[in-house]
């Protein structure tokens, strides 16, 4: 996060966090070694260096190693793929300069793979802070503007710390001008 006296901006991270990075690792080995056990009771050869799977019955065991290599592998292309697209990644910038506002996200690929939403200052009428406690925890900033819907400012996965959500609130809230709701 950076401020200026004139511009402020955020950056908001999308799917490059760690725990995708993780399981992105996790299903592409999982994927692999069972697709790799699999061909390996077909072609009666050894072709995993940790354990001997060659003397597996292909039918029954061999067929479903495969099948399930395979969907291992394929979450796991998916997964690179969203890590690498950084999809929901982008920016919050807030221009007093050119008096606009840019809500920028990266979308899934195709027509509309770059998400922003431009309008002018004024419009804003108020950060608003959503808390909800309990199993399924929400913790966000949005942005009151005239005439749409609330937007959204934080990312999506972990929400936020109470003090963290309320220092971006009220930093934004003092630099917009605008009072902050919710807390």
């Amino acid at each position: 996060m950076t401020s200026d006296r004139l511009i402020f901006r955020q950056d908001v991270l999308g799917s490059r966090r760690f725990s995708n990075y993780w399981w992105a690792v996790v299903a592409s080995i999982g994927g692999i070694g069972f697709f790799l056990a699999g061909l390996s009771s077909y072609l009666h050869t050894n072709l995993l260096i940790v354990s001997d799977t060659s003397d597996l019955i292909f039918i029954p065991q061999g067929v479903a190693l495969l099948f399930y290599g395979l969907v291992g592998s394929l979450l796991a292309l998916y997964q690179w793929l969203m890590i690498v697209l950084d999809v929901g990644g982008g920016y919050n910038e807030f221009n007093k300069k050119t008096n606009k506002l840019t809500i920028f996200r990266w979308g899934f690929p195709g027509k509309n793979r770059r998400v922003e939403v431009t309008c002018p200052l004024e419009d804003v009428q108020a950060i608003k802070a959503e808390i909800q406690e309990g199993l399924n925890t929400k913790r966000k900033l949005y942005l009151k503007v005239k005439q749409r819907r609330d937007i959204p400012l934080t990312r999506v996965g972990q929400p936020l710390s109470l003090s963290q959500l309320e220092n971006e609130g009220a930093e934004l809230a003092s630099f917009l001008g605008v009072p902050l709701e919710g807390l």
